[in-house]
């Protein structure tokens, strides 16, 4: 197995020296452009107003120069919320880039994370949101988890993968037993692993949305709590938030960090009745 990182996101980023990842940037970007044309061609999306203002960090007051980004959220008739957005300095190390789809509670399919980037190494994350417990139930977790066991294996095994793990205590409970958190050295065959790996959970969670059974209407409630709670606790949460108060100020940042739960949201949750 490779060495594990125990530094913070913040750490890496603040104690590398600088470097111009311009060109890596484009190519993970590139690689979440295809994931959310798949994602469109799947699901009716509309963009919340509330995500207006953030359509492009250059515009925004207090901007740190050099620094830029995008956060837009979306939902729709299965979508609770959807965010795509991306943050960072490309010329000086630092990207983030992130694909969360939250579902309605009509389904129980786990939601969908991913986010790439660079600290200024490679950074990944993958991972399938539970919408259950699954020490609870084996069945959920057979069903969702057991044909991703394999890869999560074989990606500890992988020496270019060094396992990322997180200072913060609530940031390792929401991580499920086959998610993917690694760093890794900048090279064009791991880019290529990732898009691989990237591109086929995102194909087998779509095959999950097609074949869901639908929940029952009297469960939907809670399971909508329950999904809003868990993605509201890991936002507020995450260690990382601290780089995007230093890039665009406190108060852009606690606006971002609401908008990536639905905290600010204007348009009405899906019930899936």
């Amino acid at each position: 197995m490779s060495d594990r990182v125990l530094t913070s996101i913040i750490d890496l980023v603040e104690q590398a020296p600088k470097q111009n990842n311009r060109k890596t940037f484009e190519r993970l970007w590139n690689i979440l452009e295809n994931m959310r044309a798949k994602i469109d061609a799947r699901f009716e999306l509309r963009q919340d107003p509330a995500s207006e203002k953030f359509n492009d960090y250059k515009n925004l007051e207090g901007c740190a120069e050099g620094t830029e980004g995008s956060l837009k959220a979306y939902t729709g008739p299965e979508v609770d919320w959807f965010i795509h957005s991306y943050i960072g300095s490309p010329e000086s190390s630092f990207t983030n880039m992130h694909i969360t789809l939250s579902l309605g509670p009509q389904s129980p399919v786990p939601h969908f994370g991913f986010a790439l980037g660079t600290i200024p190494d490679l950074f990944m994350y993958m991972d399938y949101l539970p919408r259950e417990e699954l020490s609870a139930n084996l069945d959920y977790m057979d069903k969702y988890y057991a044909d991703v066991n394999e890869e999560f294996l074989e990606l500890q095994a992988d020496a270019r993968f060094r396992p990322f793990v997180s200072r913060d205590l609530y940031t390792r409970v929401a991580l499920t037993p086959t998610a993917v958190c690694y760093n890794a050295d900048i090279d064009d065959d791991t880019i290529d692993k990732i898009e691989q790996i990237a591109y086929e959970r995102l194909d087998r969670w779509l095959q999950w949305v097609d074949e869901a059974e639908a929940t029952p209407l009297a469960d939907r409630p809670a399971i909508a709590a329950r999904d809003e709670q868990i993605r509201k606790n890991i936002c507020l949460r995450d260690p990382a938030n601290k780089l995007a108060e230093n890039m665009f100020g406190k108060d852009n940042a606690d606006e971002m960090v609401s908008l990536l739960w639905g905290g600010n949201r204007t348009l009405p949750r899906p019930t899936g009745e």
